[in-house]
């Protein structure tokens, strides 16, 4: 009788760690977690689309990624990233929400959940989509060790192979694809040269074609690209001038790719019937922002010098997060978030992500509201839509 009792209750243990474990990774990694108490100003100002888009995949780096990277151990799973939200790090390369956040909320849906947190236990989970994106890394092999682009892109084919997703789900899906640049990085690392630049350009757009290409084989509704951001206004470049003013030769070469992009979304829709392959502009939803704070003297919304960071590493050698032996933190970190748009060298913080959204998001409603009507506007020059922005 003894031996039937202990193993009832032994049996009563496992179960109840296993609801335990089972309900902290849902409070945790949840989709529904972040937005349970995702900022009221995102939520109260937005009115959901009454949408045929339901579901959101998501392909890229560390401006969409929400938790794929090295789970517990990656720079993005160290305080302090998360600290403005939702208090602890999520493995997001910020203080707290990224783009992709606050396009899910655009979209009236919550953040596709990162394929690497689901089990494969209750599908509902992934009912918004999925994010495959992947901090660090390129449509190439880049220092991070973690899935490019075209290896992202089959993990959503095996998901699709498995019936996690079906043609009904494709037909009611947006793939949203990110390059911020980590192929050009690697380049400089490989010793590439000022000269050689732009072939390699060329090289790095030939072959994110290919990925949009494919993403559109596979049966999604709308695959839309984000423009390269202005490269010479990140920190790490800006750092030279005091964080004051932005790298224009470098801006230029920005624009190179961006408007190679543009060509190739538009070949891309010349052999469609309905134009499925889009471009928003996150070049100019950038600029905007800095330039907008830049002409607010006194009352900026963000503080002065304008593109400097909020976490400084101490050195080219470490990271934000980084500590040494001791525990002695190796950066410096500023006291309030909110009034940076830049929270590390390369990445926004929270704040400025939801201002350069917001300047992106009248671009986001005319997608779904095109979306919705069946129709399919003509888009202007990437050329004409920067022309304006001037740093």
């Amino acid at each position: 009788m003894d031996n039937i009792q202990n193993k009832f209750n032994f049996i009563s243990a496992v179960l109840v760690f296993f609801f335990l474990c089972l309900l902290l990774s849902e409070s945790v990694f949840a989709e529904d977690s972040t937005f349970s108490v995702i900022d009221q100003v995102v939520v109260q100002n937005h009115r959901p689309h009454a949408r045929s888009i339901s579901k959101l995949f998501v392909f890229g780096d560390s401006y969409v990624d929400t938790g794929n990277n090295k789970i517990f151990t990656g720079e993005s799973w160290k305080f302090p990233y998360g600290m403005t939200f939702p208090g602890i790090p999520t493995g997001r390369y910020s203080d707290g929400l990224v783009f992709t956040d606050f396009l899910a909320s655009f979209m009236g849906m919550k953040s596709p959940m990162p394929y690497k947190q689901w089990t494969g236990l209750f599908k509902w989970r992934v009912r918004n989509g999925m994010n495959f994106a992947h901090g660090g890394t390129g449509v190439f092999n880049t220092w991070i060790k973690e899935p490019n682009m075209t290896t992202q892109i089959n993990t959503f084919k095996q998901y699709i192979a498995d019936g996690v997703y079906n043609k009904c789900d494709l037909d009611k899906s947006m793939a949203i694809v990110v390059l911020s640049g980590n192929d050009y990085t690697q380049y400089v690392l490989d010793g590439g040269t000022d000269e050689g630049f732009r072939a390699f350009i060329v090289k790095v757009l030939n072959q994110l074609e290919v990925n949009l290409r494919e993403i559109g084989k596979i049966g999604v509704k709308k695959v839309v690209m984000l423009t390269l951001q202005p490269l010479g206004c990140l920190p790490n470049k800006a750092i030279s001038v005091s964080y004051e003013k932005c790298d224009e030769p470098l801006n230029n070469e920005t624009i190179f790719h961006n408007t190679l992009l543009q060509q190739i979304v538009q070949k891309l829709n010349s052999k469609t019937t309905d134009s499925p392959f889009h471009v928003l502009d996150l070049y100019s939803a950038f600029l905007s922002v800095i330039n907008k704070s830049a002409g607010e003297r006194g009352s900026a919304k963000f503080g002065n010098p304008l593109l400097k960071p909020c976490c400084i590493p101490a050195s080219a050698e470490v990271l934000c997060g980084s500590v040494d032996g001791n525990g002695v933190k190796q950066y410096t970190l500023c006291e309030n978030p909110t009034d940076n748009i830049f929270w590390d060298p390369v990445h926004p913080t929270q704040a400025g992500w939801r201002a350069i959204s917001s300047a992106l998001k009248p671009s986001i409603d005319k997608l779904m509201l095109s979306d919705q009507l069946n129709i399919h506007p003509q888009r202007p020059s990437f050329s004409a839509s920067v022309a304006t922005f001037k740093i």
